[in-house]
Order: C-alpha cells, then structure tokens, then sequence
C-alpha cells in the first residue's frame, strides 16, 4: 500500500507540474519569444517536454493500476523506465531553457534528453514484453 501511495503522489507532482509547465510555455514563455529572449525553436521544444511528461504521467498511472492486479517485471520495469524518462527527458528541456532565460549555458545537460527519450522508448517497449507474457489477471 505505502507503494501504491508514493506511486500516486509520483504521478500527482508529475501531472500538476506537465499541466503548470504548459500553461507557463503558453504564456510567460511566448512572451520571451515575441520579444526576442527565447527562440521558436526553444518554445517548441518546450512545448514537447510538457507534452510527454503528460502523455507518460497517464501511462505511469495506468501502470500503477495495473500492478494492482498483475505482478510483472515488465510492468515494474515500465514504471521505472517512464519516471526516468520523464525526469530526463522533460527535466533536461525545461532547464536547458530556464538556464538560457537566465543567461547561463548548461549545456551539458544536451545529452540528457535524448538518454530520456531513449528511456521512455524502453518503458513503452517494456510493456509491449509484458503483453506477450503469459499471466493471469487476478
């Protein structure tokens, strides 16, 4: 149960916070962009980061329902795999553009998205492994 409680609040903070980014890039980020601070390209890719962490905030809950009822590797691995992901993929975008909002160059923190991206690929393939096993729903 003490699980299934961090779980929830896992995907609280990560679907109040997707929501909070989005409405952010759609409005204060928009405006950096209209006067020049930002570019297109960085309010789009802002965009996307929302977007995803959303996306894999409903499929982590769904996970966490599932595992309620079926015991896998692949469902605990997918968990694993989407909230890594998420830190990695969105976390990295978001900061790369709040740290180019605030003038510095973090830079180092590039290859963190695609090693994000890569993480959700494999928690999305993880349940694809799970389908193909063979377990009773209980």
């Amino acid at each position: 149960m003490k699980q299934k409680k961090s779980n929830l609040i896992c995907v609280a903070i990560f679907g109040s916070t997707g929501v909070t980014a989005g409405a952010f890039g759609a409005h204060a980020l928009k405006q950096k962009v209209e006067s020049g601070i930002l570019s297109q390209s960085q309010l789009s890719a802002w965009d996307t980061a929302s977007k995803y962490q959303l996306i894999h905030t409903i499929a982590l809950l769904f996970l966490i329902l599932a595992a309620e009822r079926i015991q896998s590797k692949w469902i605990t691995a997918s968990k694993i795999l989407f909230t890594t992901g998420i830190l990695l993929f969105s976390g990295s975008l978001y900061l790369l553009i709040l740290s180019a909002l605030a003038g510095w160059h973090l830079t180092f923190l590039g290859p963190l998205t695609p090693l994000g991206g890569l993480t959700l690929i494999a928690g999305w393939l993880c349940m694809g492994f799970f389908s193909l096993e063979k377990k009773q729903v209980h």
